[in-house]
């Protein structure tokens, strides 16, 4: 089993209520994603896209903290493992920003390693990452 398993992150939401809490939401997804995925602290590949409100529909019954949070990873974890991973960004989040889980949502989104890029590579030819896919 090789060693495999890269993550980029796409948070937005209505850039009043996103941008002052960015530094901590990045800290709080990545604490999850380290003790769920054991993903290494040098790891985090956040990218946040602060929107206008009125570019930003969202569904009835949540507030202008309403936040989707897209993960994109390489295929390979366990079922288990994804739904471990969405409770303790719901919890996480919940704890330390106030943030109603009826505001979050998020999304799994699965790549074969061969539909990533980086270092010059794709991600089927890497075998130096430090981390696991497979949990």
């Amino acid at each position: 089993m090789r060693n495999q398993g890269m993550n980029m992150i796409v948070i937005f939401g209505i850039k009043e209520k996103l941008n002052p809490i960015k530094s901590k939401l990045s800290d709080v997804i990545h604490s999850s994603m380290q003790s769920v995925l054991g993903m290494p602290e040098d790891k985090r590949a956040h990218r946040f896209i602060p929107m206008d409100k009125e570019d930003f529909y969202y569904p009835g019954g949540r507030s202008d903290a309403y936040t989707v949070i897209e993960i994109n990873m390489m295929s390979g974890r366990k079922v288990e493992t994804q739904k471990n991973l969405i409770k303790s960004l719901f919890k996480d989040i919940e704890r330390q920003l106030s943030i109603a889980p009826v505001d979050i949502e998020i999304i799994i989104k699965e790549q074969a390693p061969h539909q990533w890029g980086f270092r010059g590579m794709t991600g089927d030819e890497a075998n130096d990452l430090k981390y696991k896919i497979k949990v």
